[in-house]
């Protein structure tokens, strides 16, 4: 296990990084709390285009969908059902793993089908994270996304090609969004010990997910390969 908590003094060679996974995939996770989405972002694009996890669409998020809007977590046998599906048919592909498992008792049925290789722990401090997804609004009509801190409508409440007024979705209204933060922390808590114990915890301590990435990227492309680009080939 290993801590960075990014703007300390310090560097990455002297933390004991593990070199190369069994078998040569990689099965990792990445838990942060509704806080990962930019890091996992930079994952795909950077070295594995496979990613598992928070999706808005298809079945997860249409039974999630009443749940989140009410700032409670989606029940384990719904969740857990989707992803081990999933996952089984995944077994020989590199795969990060957002926003499950969120429970000790997902994180059983996951071990009944994979063992995992890596797990990445966010630690970012509640109100950043509160903060940043209470800044969500949304056109209803076309569904464009804004954040009120890095992606603002020209003039503030109202879409930008449409001049419509924008709104914010129930789930990411602050009420909401603390108390599903609060949910998870209390959830999550058992299954960071678990992986903690395991000596497969590697976490990263911060307020922009933009400059953890690159402490991130060195711990895993001593894992698997970064994806080169056409120029680099």
């Amino acid at each position: 296990m290993a801590n960075v908590k990014i703007g300390d003094k310090g560097c990455l060679e002297e933390m004991p990084w593990q070199q190369g996974c069994a078998a040569g995939i990689m099965h990792s996770l990445v838990l942060g709390g509704q806080g990962t989405e930019q890091l996992c972002r930079s994952f795909m694009q950077n070295m594995c285009p496979f990613l598992l996890g928070k999706r808005r669409g298809g079945e997860v998020g249409v039974l999630a969908k009443q749940y989140l809007e009410r700032g409670l977590l989606v029940p384990d046998h719904v969740i857990t059902r989707v992803m081990m599906t999933e996952l089984e048919k995944r077994q020989e592909q590199h795969w990060l793993l957002d926003g499950f498992p969120r429970t000790l008792g997902q994180a059983e049925a996951l071990d009944r089908i994979c063992e995992l290789d890596l797990v990445i722990s966010l630690n970012i401090p509640f109100e950043t994270l509160k903060d940043r997804l209470s800044a969500r609004w949304v056109h209803p009509a076309s569904g464009r996304v804004y954040n009120m801190d890095f992606n603002p409508p020209h003039v503030q409440g109202v879409d930008d090609l449409t001049g419509e007024a924008l709104v914010q979705r129930e789930d990411d209204k602050p009420e909401a969004v603390a108390a599903r933060l609060r949910k998870y922390k209390d959830a999550a808590k058992p299954v960071i010990e678990l992986y903690k114990s395991r000596g497969i915890l590697h976490s990263f301590s911060g307020t922009e997910t933009n400059k953890i990435w690159p402490y991130v990227y060195t711990l895993l492309s001593s894992k698997i390969p970064p994806i080169l680009s056409d120029e680099e080939n």
